[in-house]
């Protein structure tokens, strides 16, 4: 009895005949094309045009956050905030802890859109299908924490980078630059403060905030795109994805960003220097509550509603072109 068999494709016969070093390239922009992995791609891209685009306002949320009631170097307006670092730290002071911060903020977002992208996929039980809000609130929720495990090591040592010459006019120009750089801080933090678990101190509540975060970030964005740029609609405005991403940004950290306050004061609990010693989260709600109001819940809200319109807006928008550049890799006719 025969056997019938499916005859190749012209494409697949056109490959059997390239040399090698043609059809492994032709494979790997197919794999590059796959979903997941374009997610993967594109989120780095996303992540660090995102953060480079917001660095000055993200070193100075981080700044405005961390004063308690006691430390005033940083207890101003935003525009004298940001005066205050470029009159004490120059152009480096507005990019202090950029570059661990894209070391960071690459694999991070790599993985959030990533993992986003494969949770959605098994999620969905048939082709086209459209999720309703609550499960893309639940895959971004799962995103955020994938994201946030991979990766939160070098979110302790960017923060660590971000206030070690805030406030600190006493140093000379030759002591500022002995401080420690990435791989310094990050190997001090593992010897003298206690290891691996040292570099994942405040992961509680990180976990805490950046899922429901991210979460929103998601569920909001995806229900903006519904309406901003309809389904079918033939090259859809940048602008509405830029808005998309603006305002799911902006309601998701609202929402969140106590918990991002107590995320950075855990990551420098540590540190003599800045005189924080809270021994839990529900410690650390009380003495914040108590010694600096409701306010202190919010410290650094203004300028990280500044960064995180631009912030978000150019990440959704350099995530899609990228992702569907990575993705056209895969077109047979390409």
């Amino acid at each position: 009895m025969s056997v019938d068999r499916q005859a190749p494709s012209p494409v697949a016969k056109v490959e059997e005949n390239l040399p090698a070093p043609i059809s492994r390239l032709i494979q790997l922009r197919h794999t590059i094309a796959q979903p997941v992995f374009a997610a993967f791609l594109a989120g780095g891209v996303a992540g660090a045009v995102s953060r480079t685009v917001v660095s000055p306002l993200e070193r100075l949320k981080i700044l405005f956050q961390i004063q308690s009631a006691g430390r005033t170097g940083y207890k101003m307006p935003v525009g004298q905030g940001l005066v205050k670092m470029w009159r004490d730290e120059g152009w480096k002071g507005f990019m202090r802890g950029n570059g661990a911060n894209c070391i960071r903020i690459i694999p991070y977002s790599a993985v959030q859109f990533a993992s986003y992208s494969f949770y959605k996929k098994n999620m969905v039980t048939m082709e086209g299908e459209k999720l309703p809000p609550s499960k893309n609130l639940l895959c971004g929720a799962l995103a955020g924490i994938t994201s946030v495990t991979f990766t939160y090591p070098l979110d302790i040592i960017r923060t660590r980078l971000s206030v070690q010459t805030a406030d600190f006019s006493h140093l000379t120009e030759a002591q500022i630059k002995d401080l420690p750089g990435m791989w310094r801080t990050g190997v001090n933090i593992f010897k003298i403060e206690g290891g691996v678990l040292a570099l994942y101190g405040g992961y509680v509540p990180t976990i805490a905030g950046v899922a429901p975060y991210v979460g929103l970030n998601f569920m909001t964005y995806e229900f903006l795109r519904i309406y901003l740029t309809p389904e079918g609609q033939k090259n859809p405005s940048s602008y509405g994805k830029l808005l998309a991403g603006a305002v799911s940004g902006a309601i998701a950290q609202t929402c969140t960003y106590p918990l991002d306050v107590l995320r950075r004061r855990f990551q420098i609990n540590k540190m003599k220097s800045m005189g924080y010693k809270y021994k839990s989260i529900f410690d650390a709600i009380r003495i914040i509550a108590a010694e600096e109001g409701f306010r202190g819940f919010y410290k650094g809200i203004v300028p990280n509603l500044l960064k995180v319109a631009p912030s978000m807006a150019s990440s959704f928008l350099s995530f899609e072109l990228a992702r569907d550049f990575f993705v056209s890799l895969g077109d047979d006719d390409a």
